[in-house]
């Protein structure tokens, strides 16, 4: 099974692409893959068939998968792109921003 640096609910920024420089949260992390799913950025277009026939089919717009390395840490306090930096508090372990050594 493959690492991927970020885990849910981590704000992170894009850094290439057709999105480069937006900012979203992590809705889904598929590590098999290498890929993340972030809220707001890569909205891909979709062809739904209505079901049950009742619901109403058409096209929806939603958020696509995309490879992780990508995507960069967001520190909200340098507002800047980060990767992280591991500190030994006791014996926890609390991922921390490499540049000003804020908490992530």
């Amino acid at each position: 099974m493959k690492k991927v640096h970020v885990k849910r609910d981590d704000t992170v920024i894009i850094v290439s692409g057709d999105d480069k420089g937006k900012t979203g949260k992590v809705l889904q992390v598929a590590p098999k893959e290498g890929k993340i799913i972030v809220e707001g950025v890569n909205i891909v277009k979709k062809h739904v068939k209505p079901r049950p026939p009742q619901e109403n089919g058409g096209i929806v717009e939603a958020e696509g998968a995309f490879y992780a390395s990508k995507a960069q840490l967001y520190c909200s306090k340098c507002k800047k792109a980060t990767r992280p930096s591991v500190k030994i508090d006791g014996d926890q372990k609390k991922r921390v921003c490499a540049k000003c050594g804020a908490e992530i």
